[in-house]
């Protein structure tokens, strides 16, 4: 079955937002605990190429399957199980890799990690990027940083950039909007800046649920006083994966929202730029 289904579904999507489900539904559990433990195997909704957006230069992006968060406007909800995504050998995983090294290069470019959540599968993670360093390839990790606790110091030395996303500010807000606390994330943030880690941080706007003035100035003297902080990337909510949770039966609650108007995502970006932060 799993062979088939490998057979059928390419590596390389044609985009993130594909919808992919029960890739590995075939897997035994016993090889799904091997997998985690030892990194020998990940679960991978796709590869995808090109990508300008996910780091400096040109970027091969591998998204992972996996995320105990919930965020109520998640494009990739496919990605919450790891089951969806398709088990990759850490070889074949580091063969696809290798394939793209040279014209990454060229392109000033690099390999991220993204998700799903990254970090739900930490010794794979770990193994395809000190794999990605060995070839002279630019690393990133895309992650919400709630399981940064998993990566030693040493294994974030694998790390030339950290994709950062805050989803919002204060405990209330952060867990009706994905059902965790944000501290373990905040204390990721600080962590990474201890290390001097180079860090972009990821926001998410959306209008009436991440747009409050008081949490972004909050966020943005945060993301400020760290000092390690290159970047923020305010990301304006789409409709991009609606369907996928009509598709999958979950409950969607922000199917009429309109994406932020040009005024608001100014007025964001002009608040990020008031504590000194660079905005793209």
């Amino acid at each position: 079955m799993m062979d088939a289904l490998k057979e059928e579904t390419p590596l390389e999507g044609r985009s993130p937002f594909e919808l992919r489900v029960g890739l590995s539904k075939g897997i035994s559990e016993s090889v799904v605990k091997k997998a985690l433990k030892t990194g020998s195997l990940g679960f991978l909704h796709s590869f995808t190429t090109g990508s300008a957006v996910d780091g400096p230069g040109m970027r091969l992006v591998a998204w992972t399957a996996g995320c105990q968060f919930r965020c109520l406007y998640c494009h990739n909800p496919d990605t919450w199980n790891m089951m969806n995504g398709m088990a990759i050998p850490i070889e074949q995983a580091t063969s696809t890799l290798s394939l793209y090294r040279h014209g990454l290069k060229i392109m000033a470019g690099g390999f991220t990690l993204s998700g799903g959540e990254p970090l739900m599968q930490d010794r794979f993670v770990v193994r395809l990027l000190t794999a990605a360093k060995g070839m002279g390839i630019h690393t990133a990790l895309d992650t919400n940083g709630y399981l940064g606790e998993r990566l030693s110091d040493e294994e974030l030395e694998q790390v030339d950039l950290v994709l950062l996303d805050i989803k919002t500010w204060g405990r209330v807000r952060h867990r009706h909007l994905t059902g965790k606390d944000p501290g373990t994330t905040l204390d990721f943030a600080r962590r990474l800046a201890q290390r001097r880690r180079t860090v972009w941080l990821r926001y998410v706007l959306v209008p009436g649920l991440t747009d409050d003035e008081n949490d972004i100035r909050q966020i943005a003297a945060f993301a400020a006083n760290l000092g390690n902080v290159e970047r923020v990337d305010v990301l304006p909510f789409h409709q991009l994966g609606r369907y996928k949770w009509d598709k999958l039966g979950i409950d969607y609650k922000l199917k009429d929202l309109d994406p932020p108007a040009k005024e608001l995502l100014d007025r964001v970006c002009s608040q990020f730029r008031g504590a000194g932060l660079k905005t793209y």
